[in-house]
């Protein structure tokens, strides 16, 4: 695909939202996609589809861009959807709506191509917008990302004249300073969780904030800002040279949104890169997810990451969901003399292999044509969709993805890839939460237990090839562990070279593309004849279809362990390979 110029990028962001025109309602309010539910209500579903949109098209419009069918859609959906009176009204919000969240991307309009999405209206249809938009302020938020959706609408109703709360905006930017944790890195709020929703939320949000308040308030706008720009110098190293993003933390279906923060840069003025490495990341991540299966007979983006899954998808994924992605755009804005524009797109700066990042409590290792991320498996119990595979591995790879669990009753069903995975009375169990855990200058160490009476000290120690896993395990039982690798594509619609090979204690599984081999390590301090009668082996996991999140058919190469009462040592080598 050919991004290059502005016009090539306005037309690849209207490529992906065209088809949705025939599936707005008569009075535009109501953009109906699917029949599968999230946890809201209808309405609420049919204001996020009609919303999400906006973050590409408002600074499409805002760059100067034309589009007289969309510009009457929204004018109008705007309207109806948010008058008492007319039948497709969004409906009354509650406490914790998701509405709330809707109203960033209508806020983000208001203040950024007023000239679509709010000049055109009467009188009477800003007070009912306005009126809708203030219900933000009369209910309680969830102590998270979310209250910068509040600060949104507040500075949008702000710069328009209009009714607005100074008391809850001052609140919620307060609020905001409780997230921040250091360089760059803020925790999304009360869960603790770092994940992409720091890039495409907290700073996302920040930085407009910083351009839309910098002369008002100077002093908060330089410090988001100057945190922005020190969280991309972590930021950048969860990519590869090809622009492949690592797959880890919950909203996944949002995908191209994952590259979003250097957009939202760009828009605010900062480049924490020069500008060709920025195209260049930009350009290179759209490329690879818009040759992916992605979108339906329609071309209506699926809710799902390399393919449509929904066994991957949190109980807030509604059909409209996935075009949250469209915050990629947000570089639309730029006048049409930037160098953005013009310049050739550029590689990744040289980044240096190991890159500790101790407040997102991961240590992500720079491959080139790879980049893995190893956790620790800290994260909040109180989850929404596959919480302990998008957060609990051992490891997350830019190419080779990770696996999300069927059940807990058959390995193959629960394929664990990147998993110590405990095999007791029928049942898998791995590590779900981390009881102690640490980032240091040479991996990570966590201290888990899958099992009452099982405890786990596992250190994982990453390096050019691969990376060792040292498990030290205290069990009250014995039991089985399968001890597992990355999985590997075994190839679907086209053949893709697949080999594997079983042998002794290692196991392999590789295409033409890549490759893992987990092998057990016997060291000089091991003892013979501790693992004679049952020693470890290598072992193949057939996992079911459709758990990979990027490959629909894939085996997880392991090594199975007799795991005996009292306290014993494992340690297994990993060596994963991109061609």
């Amino acid at each position: 695909m050919n991004l290059h110029s502005k016009k090539d990028f306005q037309d690849c962001m209207l490529s992906i939202l065209e088809p949705l025109k025939p599936y707005y309602s008569e009075e535009k309010a109501r953009l109906t996609l699917g029949v599968t539910m999230a946890h809201y209500d209808i309405g609420a579903t049919w204001m996020e589809a009609f919303s999400r949109p906006l973050w590409g098209l408002v600074p499409f419009w805002a760059g100067g861009g034309k589009e007289p069918e969309f510009e009457e859609i929204y004018r109008k959906g705007l309207t109806a959807g948010t008058d008492e009176k007319n039948p497709e009204y969004w409906g009354e919000c509650t406490s914790f709506d998701q509405r709330f969240v809707e109203m960033a991307a209508i806020s983000y309009g208001i203040m950024f191509a007023p000239q679509v999405v709010w000049d055109p209206l009467t009188e009477e249809q800003k007070v009912n917008l306005c009126n809708y938009l203030n219900k933000i302020n009369e209910h309680p938020l969830p102590v998270c990302n979310w209250i910068l959706f509040a600060v949104l609408v507040n500075i949008a109703m702000k710069k328009v004249g209009r009714r607005y709360s100074p008391e809850m905006l001052e609140e919620y930017l307060e609020g905001l300073e409780t997230f921040y944790l250091g360089e760059g890195w803020y925790q999304d709020g009360d869960s603790g969780q770092k994940d992409y929703y720091i890039s495409f939320a907290i700073h996302f949000y920040s930085l407009i904030y910083a351009v839309i308040m910098e002369k008002d308030d100077p002093e908060r706008a330089k410090k988001y800002k100057a945190r922005a720009m020190e969280f991309a110098k972590q930021f950048i190293c969860w990519f590869d040279e090809e622009g492949e993003a690592i797959p880890f933390g919950r909203s996944l279906t949002y995908r191209f949104s994952q590259v979003s923060f250097f957009s939202v840069c760009l828009l605010a003025g900062l480049e924490p890169f020069p500008v060709p490495v920025m195209k260049g990341l930009i350009a290179r991540h759209l490329r690879t997810w818009l040759k992916r299966p992605i979108f339906d007979r329609d071309h209506v983006l699926t809710i799902g990451y390399g393919y449509p899954n929904l066994t991957m998808a949190e109980r807030y994924n509604a059909p409209g969901s996935p075009y949250w992605g469209m915050k990629v755009f947000a570089f639309l804005l730029l006048p049409d003399d930037h160098p953005f524009w013009s310049v050739e797109e550029a590689p990744l700066p040289k980044l240096a292999p190991a890159c500790p990042q101790k407040y997102a409590d991961l240590f992500v290792y720079h491959y080139g044509n790879h980049t893995t991320a190893f956790a620790p498996g800290v994260y909040s119990p109180n989850g929404h969709g596959q919480i302990v595979a998008k957060y609990g591995k051992f490891a997350y790879d830019t190419r080779f993805s990770i696996s999300v669990a069927k059940s807990c009753y058959e390995l193959h069903e629960n394929a664990p890839d990147n998993m110590l995975a405990f095999w007791i009375d029928g049942y898998v169990y791995v590590r779900r939460i981390c009881e102690e855990s640490k980032i240091t200058e040479n991996g990570v160490w966590s201290k888990w237990s899958p099992y009452p009476g099982i405890t786990v000290e596992t250190t994982i120690t990453p390096d050019a090839g691969g990376h060792t896993r040292v498990h030290k395990i205290t069990s009250e039982i014995d039991c089985v562990a399968y001890d597992c690798g990355f999985a590997v594509s075994r190839g679907d619609f086209e053949e893709v070279g697949f080999a594997e090979k079983v042998d002794g204690m290692s196991a392999q599984a590789s295409n033409e593309f890549c490759s893992c081999t987990v092998s057990a390590v016997l060291d000089e301090n091991t003892q013979v004849n501790e693992v004679a009668d049952k020693p470890p082996v290598g072992y193949m996991i057939t996992v079911d279809p459709n758990t990979n999140l990027l490959y629909t058919k894939t085996k997880i190469p392991a090594v199975k362990y007799h795991i005996r009462k009292g306290p014993q040592e494992i340690v297994t080598r990993v060596d994963a390979e991109v061609i």
